[in-house]
């Protein structure tokens, strides 16, 4: 069942728009274990953009910005793939840079999950949305991103030395969250979340 919205999300036609994704959340513990891990890269780029470990998440479909009346539309789709969806187990792989490991930009941390059920919930979550929202052809890679630089830097040795905890965690919601552009890191708000509510037999 999902949280109730905040008063303020009921905006007017009109108001300024809103920037909102899809996400699977990180237990805590999974968190701390993945930033003991990547403590020393901290420490030989401390210039570059550091996602703050409690901003860490999966994203399943990210939006963009769209009007406040939307979000009962999302919140309604959010809430129907998680009905049709059981919960399941993943786990952290290891570590990749984009564009590539070489030059990289960004740094993420991959998750994996016995039967490509975060794709499959990305799927899901793509056709439940149109036609407000573009479905994304780039397809997708289940991952989190940890950091990001600028100018690139080669982390392809410096990754092969990290050992990533074999975290593993049971994925039994869906959250919808609002991203406040703030620096020095953006500030992410919970507009709902959603239980995986069906029974194995129910869920391709």
């Amino acid at each position: 069942m999902s949280r109730a919205l905040p008063p303020n999300i009921d905006a007017p036609r009109g108001s300024k728009a809103i920037r909102l994704f899809v996400a699977v959340d990180l237990p805590p513990d999974v968190r701390d274990a993945l930033a003991e891990a990547v403590a020393p890269l901290r420490e030989d780029f401390p210039k570059a953009r550091w996602v703050p470990p409690q901003n860490w998440h999966v994203t399943l479909k990210f939006l963009g910005s769209a009007p406040p009346e939307l979000v009962d539309r999302v919140s309604a789709a959010v809430g129907s793939v998680a009905a049709d969806a059981a919960p399941f187990e993943a786990h952290l792989r290891d570590l990749g840079a984009f564009p590539n490991e070489r030059r990289g930009r960004v740094l993420w941390a991959g998750l994996v999950d016995p039967e490509d059920r975060l794709a499959a919930l990305a799927s899901e979550l793509d056709h439940a949305l149109e036609p407000e929202f573009e479905v994304d052809e780039r397809g997708f890679t289940a991952h989190l991103t940890i950091a990001r630089f600028d100018p690139l830097v080669p982390l392809g040795p410096m990754l092969a030395a990290i050992a990533v905890p074999d975290a593993h965690f049971v994925v039994d919601h869906l959250a919808l969250y609002r991203s406040h552009l703030r620096r020095p890191t953006p500030f992410y708000e919970s507009l709902g979340t959603w239980r995986l509510t069906a029974g194995p037999g129910n869920w391709p």
